[in-house]
């Protein structure tokens, strides 16, 4: 049975080798980060080849709603986008024009990697316009203005922040108290609603919690980072050992 949700992981560091890993270990999909690391635009080149080279689904995050960084993105060849910060109606209206080609948007036309470098444009075109974007949930205005943004035409998803949600909700980091749980209930609702999928990412494997989403009909579920994955393992090694 085909399975209905997406479970990928984060890459926080340029790291090719560790890529080429991890994009071989089963991940649905992998998102490489612009927003929290240092990965420059001639990094995510790299890595977005070896992940198409290993037929992996490649998300970006880029670092902010921003028209050229999203561009770049997708010239280089992202098959996704993922935009931090998504506060409101007007907000998701620019990602989704920042996105794509007219008349779905307006993303500048260039040749560059995604197109083959121009000898491919034909059939980039074909797919241009199903690339998907997924907007961050992640602040207590974009939970009030929730129905507005999902009322946007033209995206696929959204996905929790739960560190910045937490944060704007005067508990940073603690997924427990009575605010945060009601936020989420809310976004669970409207998402719902209007039949957008619901998405959100686990720092810190836990399996537990990865099932609870599943249970909950959330669709796209990062697990981990590059970073939390490696020093995971390596302490649960040295546990059985010491």
């Amino acid at each position: 049975m085909k399975k209905s949700y997406k479970i990928g992981t984060w890459m926080l560091t340029n790291t090719p080798a560790g890529l080429d890993v991890i994009s071989k270990s089963g991940f649905d999909f992998v998102c490489i980060d612009l927003e929290h690391s240092s990965i420059s635009y001639e990094d995510l080149n790299s890595l977005l080849i070896i992940l198409d080279k290993n037929k992996v689904d490649s998300f970006v995050r880029v670092s902010s709603n921003n028209q050229t960084e999203i561009k770049k993105a997708l010239d280089l060849g992202a098959k996704g986008i993922i935009v931090p910060m998504i506060n409101n109606e007007a907000d998701a209206i620019k990602a989704v024009s920042y996105t794509y080609y007219p008349k779905k948007g307006q993303r500048g036309i260039g040749l560059s990697r995604a197109q083959g470098y121009g000898y491919n444009f034909k059939n980039y075109l074909k797919i241009a316009n199903k690339i998907k974007l997924i907007f961050q949930i992640e602040t207590v205005n974009a939970i009030q203005n929730l129905e507005k943004i999902l009322k946007v035409k033209g995206f696929d998803g959204t996905m929790i922040g739960p560190y910045d949600l937490s944060g704007s909700l005067g508990n940073l980091g603690k997924f427990d108290t009575k605010e945060f749980k009601a936020a989420i209930l809310r976004y669970e609702k409207i998402s719902k609603k209007y039949n957008k999928f619901m998405g959100s990412h686990i720092a810190y494997p836990e399996v537990d919690s990865v099932k609870n989403l599943i249970r909950k009909k959330y669709k796209f579920i990062a697990v981990g980072t590059d970073m939390t994955l490696l020093g995971g393992a390596c302490r649960f090694l040295l546990s059985k050992i010491n």
